[in-house]
């Protein structure tokens, strides 16, 4: 059985197949993380910001556009301040773009659920393939490489 691993968290919606297969992954390295399901529980205006700096992006570059009221907001108005579109997306979670994984090794925006592989403590202990059939990572638990 796994032990929960307090240096791991991840902002995770289940309903959400890149979120699912980046919790995969961070399972398949034998850590059990702490699970944020930030549409039941969403962060703190403090939490948000201080994932937003660690990441290194905009909170416009946090923005999730498919499948929220980003359209109806008219969110892709410039005229929208980094300090209203934190503010939008503690009102409107579904706005915050997920999966999101923080670990000692960085915090990460974990679009493709791959990227997650750059900041997990723990190598991987096996093969997975994510949920559409791509094989990521091999039997010995080394990364499956694209040609380009």
């Amino acid at each position: 059985m796994q032990s929960q691993d307090p240096e791991i968290t991840i902002f995770h919606n289940p309903s959400c197949g890149t979120s699912r297969n980046t919790l995969a992954l961070i399972r398949n390295t034998g850590a059990e993380p702490h699970v944020v399901e930030y549409l039941k529980t969403p962060p703190s205006r403090d939490t948000l910001i201080g994932l937003i700096k660690a990441m290194g992006i905009t909170p416009r570059e946090l923005l999730r556009q498919k499948g929220t009221p980003y359209g109806e907001l008219g969110l892709d108005d410039p005229k929208w301040t980094d300090e209203q579109l934190i503010e939008l997306m503690l009102e409107h979670p579904i706005l915050i773009n997920r999966p999101i994984v923080v670990t000692p090794l960085g915090t990460r925006l974990c679009r493709p659920s791959e990227l997650v592989l750059d900041i997990l403590p723990s190598p991987q202990r096996g093969a997975f393939t994510k949920e559409d059939g791509e094989a990521v990572i091999d039997a010995q638990g080394q990364r499956v490489r694209r040609d380009a």
